[in-house]
Order: structure tokens, then sequence, then C-alpha cells
């Protein structure tokens, strides 16, 4: 999603080859990235042992942004209140630019 001061919404999905949980939440997800031009990146935490360490007993596992301790939007499951909730407050954190006449 372009927000008023033009940043996208980046989700980032931790993942793992063959994890049934994992296609389903990126499935889940899909749509409401699309209605909001957002993009998904995908990390598999078996890649990456840092990511692995901290967060690989709860994959899938959803961020916006980065994943960081207290960014977790889900896991397990997709929460959509909560991803709609979190695309909400990110578009009120952008100011809005004032239009060109």
């Amino acid at each position: 999603m372009q927000a008023g001061g033009g940043r996208t919404v980046e989700f980032t999905l931790l993942v793992r080859a063959y994890c049934h949980l994992c296609d389903e939440m990126r499935a889940a997800l899909a749509p409401l990235a699309a209605a909001r031009n957002a993009t998904i990146r995908l990390i598999d935490v078996d890649a990456e042992p840092a990511l692995e360490a901290a967060w690989g007993d709860l994959v899938p596992v959803l961020f916006i942004g980065e994943p960081a301790p207290g960014a977790e939007l889900c896991h397990y499951h997709l929460d959509r209140a909560r991803v709609e909730a979190a695309l909400g407050e990110y578009a009120a954190e952008v100011p809005s630019q004032p239009k060109m006449r």
C-alpha cells in the first residue's frame, strides 16, 4: 500500500518448506495484501539461523516490515482482524502530503 508518504507496506512471512500452515497463511494473506498493493516477502527460517532460533517454534510468523520482537502480527494462523488493524495503524502513522493544485 502506498500511504500518503509514498511508503509501501511490506509484510514479512517467516516460513518453512513443506509447511502446510505456512501455505495456508500465505494464501489467506494474499488477498489482504493485494487489496492494499502490499508486498509479501517470504523468508525460510531454516536458511536464517538467527531467525530460526528466535521464531522457529512459531512458524509461520507474520510481521509488517522486518521481523523484530514486539512486531509480530500473528503466528500459526492469520489473524485477519489484527492484520487489518495494523494496516490501519500503519496508514495513520504516515503523514499525508499536501495536494498539488
